[in-house]
């Protein structure tokens, strides 16, 4: 995903606008136009958000909104599943395996791994340090 690197709150936000307005009038989609199409589909209750206009672009979600971030829930999802691919951290895809087999799809897996990485990921910006991988494969396992 270093694709994203580098751009801005917005440009990022517009990258998945332009993936399902592209989906939506079944135009050729490039790899990772494809993976945000596919997990925009996979929450419809997105869709009008997403295609209402510079709203979407332009929001604030803070804690204190108490507005779930559409952008940082489809990202955790993009993440979880190119760790799942790649088997990083090692351990991962089995992880995954087993709570698929255990829930009613590889997405609703997914959401249960999100509160894992996204504290992760929150420990590690909030230590200034690389998120610690044993740690995060343990919350995975706990699940």
């Amino acid at each position: 995903m270093s694709m994203f690197a580098g751009e801005s709150r917005e440009q990022l936000r517009q990258r998945y606008r332009d993936a399902w307005r592209k989906f939506a009038a079944q135009q050729p989609l490039e790899p990772l136009e494809a993976q945000l199409a596919a997990v925009i589909a996979e929450h419809p209750e997105y869709i009008a958000w997403l295609e209402s206009g510079d709203a979407a672009l332009l929001a604030d979600f803070t804690p204190e909104g108490g507005r779930e971030n559409p952008f940082l829930h489809m990202g955790l999802h993009l993440a979880i599943r190119e760790q799942v691919a790649t088997d990083r951290p090692t351990g991962i895809s089995r992880v995954h395996r087993e709570l698929t087999r255990r829930s009613e799809s590889a997405h609703a897996a997914e959401h249960r791994m999100i509160e894992a990485l996204a504290e992760t990921l929150w420990e590690a910006q909030r230590s200034s340090s690389p998120p610690d991988e044993a740690a995060y494969l343990e919350r995975l396992r706990r699940l």
